[in-house]
């Protein structure tokens, strides 16, 4: 499999493709609370989740039809997993968020959408055992504490002005579940996982609103919905699978946890009001993400034998795998197919990635 050297600076640059990909998917899901939220003057909370992920669905398997990719054929026992990951992410999770958004500020709304991360990790630390050191725990603490602080109603106490923000924690539980459930899928094809999303989650939301009475708004409101969908939730999707491929979840969803940031600043740009829990809850918003980009991670761990099939390149440090006679495949071209990786111990830097779900 090669030296321990070599296998330290792939690892590294795999850190780096998974960070800059859910940094990326960060900043396009972050302006969909803010854009979502002028949405909602024209169209049912309900309504509008269908249309956001008809346009992720619509859009993303027009880019696959461009680009020509390959048919997609998920392994039966991977198929509940995406099951479960859709109907938690794709159905729940939105229609929550836009009832949430429809009473409350959209800044507030999205750093609150940190809880995401949080909840992200807990589930990764505790149902999926990925590692978890002081340094990330601190952060996720930092980030709790900010969230908290947007969720409490300033002024009179008003019960009812606390459940905007439950629901909106709720759609982050949901996706947080969603992004365990699609890191069991994520070695599949990004752009197809997030078609299907979009293909069974935004007609059934669509079904049920207009079933309940809603209407669909104008041409350029459904075109302006469906475009955002496709960019703040398809285009997002596919970059964050990939962040979950190289980083494992409970990263993935700490550095997906700037998003908030971005979509907050974009809000204030809109014309939200800047307040002292925003600002404070930033500060410590930006502390937690910043303990999570600095951590490392390293120690001795063994690679048990796997028989499986993917997108790689022979120059990552874990794909050093012998092709067919007379099949010459160049060290940095991307192919896939079905190959075998041999059981090996060793120590290099590393993250729980698609190749890294080891025990502690």
């Amino acid at each position: 499999m090669g030296d321990d050297g070599g296998v330290i600076e792939s690892a590294r640059g795999l850190r780096n493709v998974g960070v800059q990909a859910a940094l990326l998917a960060a900043v396009l899901f972050g302006a969909s609370a803010p854009l979502a939220k002028i949405l909602l003057g024209e169209v049912s909370p309900w309504l509008l989740a269908g249309l956001l992920y008809v346009g992720a669905g619509v859009g993303m398997w027009i880019w696959r039809l461009v680009r020509r990719a390959p048919q997609v054929r998920l392994p039966r026992h991977e198929v509940p997993w995406l099951v479960g990951a859709v109907a938690a992410g794709g159905v729940a999770g939105p229609v929550l968020l836009m009832f949430g958004l429809s009473s409350m500020p959209a800044s507030g709304a999205s750093l609150l959408l940190n809880a995401e991360g949080v909840l992200t990790a807990v589930i990764a630390w505790v149902v999926f055992r990925e590692p978890a050191d002081r340094r990330v725990v601190l952060g996720m603490l930092a980030i709790v504490t900010g969230a908290v602080l947007i969720a409490v109603p300033t002024g009179q106490a008003d019960v009812s002005s606390v459940w905007p923000a439950v629901a909106i924690i709720g759609a982050c539980a949901c996706w947080a579940l969603d992004n365990n459930l699609t890191r069991k899928v994520s070695l599949t094809d990004a752009s197809w996982l997030a078609m299907v999303k979009g293909g069974v989650a935004g007609p059934t939301n669509l079904v049920v609103a207009l079933l309940l009475g809603a209407q669909l708004p104008a041409v350029t409101t459904t075109a302006a919905a469906l475009a955002l969908g496709f960019v703040s939730y398809g285009l997002s999707l596919v970059l964050f699978i990939v962040g979950l491929r190289h980083v494992g979840t409970a990263r993935a969803g700490a550095y997906f946890s700037l998003a908030p940031f971005f979509g907050a600043l974009l809000a204030v740009a809109l014309g939200d009001t800047v307040t002292w829990q925003l600002l404070i809850a930033g500060a410590l918003m930006a502390v937690g993400t910043w303990l999570h980009l600095s951590e490392q991670h390293g120690h001795e761990h063994t690679h048990h034998a796997v028989t499986h099939e993917h997108w790689h390149t022979h120059d990552d440090g874990h794909h050093d795998h012998q092709h067919s006679p007379g099949e010459l495949v160049s060290a940095g071209v991307r192919h896939r197919h079905v190959h075998t990786h041999e059981p090996v111990t060793h120590t290099h830097e590393h993250y729980p990635d698609a190749h890294h779900r080891h025990d502690h």
